[in-house]
């Protein structure tokens, strides 16, 4: 089938083409707004601050002790995703756990700058588990690993606006899948009429019954 061919299918049954994708649409919209609550994302930033060598002064013993910061600052990092840290913040929000709240934390390779996302339905409980989280990890990470502080730079606050979900994202991936269902229901309808019209056509020719491709014959094998 060419493309123009398929174009005139479409043309010739556009009112599928037109009401499947816009009831696809209309249904994940519904979905959307009724069973998918927004979600809220706030975010804190940390500097990850080393304990210097006695030689700071040189350049040297400078450069090393940056190296060491950045991959203490992954370090951290990957503690901010530990479940002591998770445990932790949750007892001290008198939460049985972190359930429902989502975190991302971001560093950079050649940065000791580490920022934590948390995001869910509260707003408010999603900045003050960011904060708390910062809290925690700072203190741990002195015990744990050579650090000298961990410190906060920009303290989460509750945001105003949601972070999700993409509506309008849901609603156009739908519309497309109504589009693409659409034509194959006519592609498929199609292929089955052109065999019906081809056995008829057989059948005319032959002046036989047809099954399929082969002639039924009456009263033999």
């Amino acid at each position: 089938m060419t493309l123009l061919e398929l174009l005139q299918l479409m043309r010739k049954h556009l009112k599928l083409m037109i009401v499947l994708p816009i009831v696809c649409a209309l249904a994940t919209a519904v979905v959307c707004f009724v069973a998918l609550p927004n979600t809220y994302t706030a975010s804190t930033s940390m500097y990850v601050l080393a304990k210097q060598s006695s030689a700071n002064s040189d350049n040297a013993a400078n450069y090393s002790n940056l190296n060491a910061s950045q991959m203490m600052a992954n370090d951290v990092s990957t503690l901010l995703k530990s479940d002591r840290i998770e445990a932790d913040t949750a007892k001290d929000l008198h939460l049985e756990s972190l359930k429902g709240y989502s975190t991302k934390v971001t560093s950079e390779t050649t940065s000791r700058v580490i920022t934590l996302s948390v995001t869910g339905t509260d707003p408010d409980i999603a900045a003050t588990i960011a904060n708390d989280m910062a809290s925690n990890v700072s203190k741990v990470a002195q015990q744990v690993m050579d650090v000298q502080s961990v410190n906060v730079i920009d303290q989460a606050t509750a945001p105003t606006a949601p972070s999700g979900p993409n509506r309008p994202m849901y609603i156009a991936v739908a519309l497309l899948a109504g589009l693409f269902v659409a034509i194959a229901i006519v592609v498929v309808s199609d292929m089955l009429n052109t065999k019906v019209r081809n056995a008829d056509e057989i059948e005319d020719l032959l002046g036989l019954p047809v099954i399929g491709r082969m002639p039924a014959l009456k009263g033999g094998k």
